[in-house]
């Protein structure tokens, strides 16, 4: 299947975070593609697979970064898609330097911004924006936050009973 999602990072090393996003896409059933592109040590090629990106079948794209955090930015003002700013953890200021690098954006170069390696909250965004227009997905991720409601729910009766047994003795 050609994929409607891109998922992009800087540098290889963001991908333990990353792979939270893909196995999400993948649970939903929406294909995707992965690539490390620098903003720093390979703008033209940012610059063409941004500008590419919606002529290849890309819907969306979740853009990761760490540090100067600059390639969800340099996307999105080469693209007219959608595009969702992962910040990654760094070591020098915890990933907040990172945050807001790409939360910052200036007006026109809009850049959806999850949590501090939220690349799962990425994906759900990503899948609620197709699921837009797309029924079958939509149902999946109905299913998906239904069984969200259901493990707290789960989650909530095992703990009451864990309290019961500690009234109990």
């Amino acid at each position: 299947m050609k994929a409607i999602v891109s998922i992009i990072m800087g540098s290889t090393s963001d991908l333990p975070v990353m792979e939270k996003a893909a196995k999400l896409l993948d649970e939903m059933g929406v294909p995707f593609e992965m690539n490390a592109l620098s903003a720093h040590r390979t703008p033209v090629e940012v610059e063409k697979f941004a500008k590419e990106a919606a002529g290849r079948g890309i819907k969306v794209i979740i853009a990761a970064a760490g540090m100067a955090a600059a390639l969800p930015g340099v996307i999105a003002a080469n693209t007219t898609l959608p595009v969702i700013g992962v910040p990654v953890k760094g070591a020098a200021l915890d990933g907040v330097d990172a945050l807001y690098s790409i939360v910052q954006m200036p007006p026109g170069i809009p850049v959806a911004t999850v949590a501090i390696n939220g690349a799962m909250n990425a994906a759900i965004l990503a899948v609620q924006m197709l699921a837009l227009a797309d029924e079958e997905l939509s149902g999946k991720f109905a299913a998906y936050k239904e069984g969200l409601k259901n493990k707290i729910v789960k989650a909530n009766e095992e703990l009451k009973e864990v309290k019961y047994a500690y009234k109990t003795n």
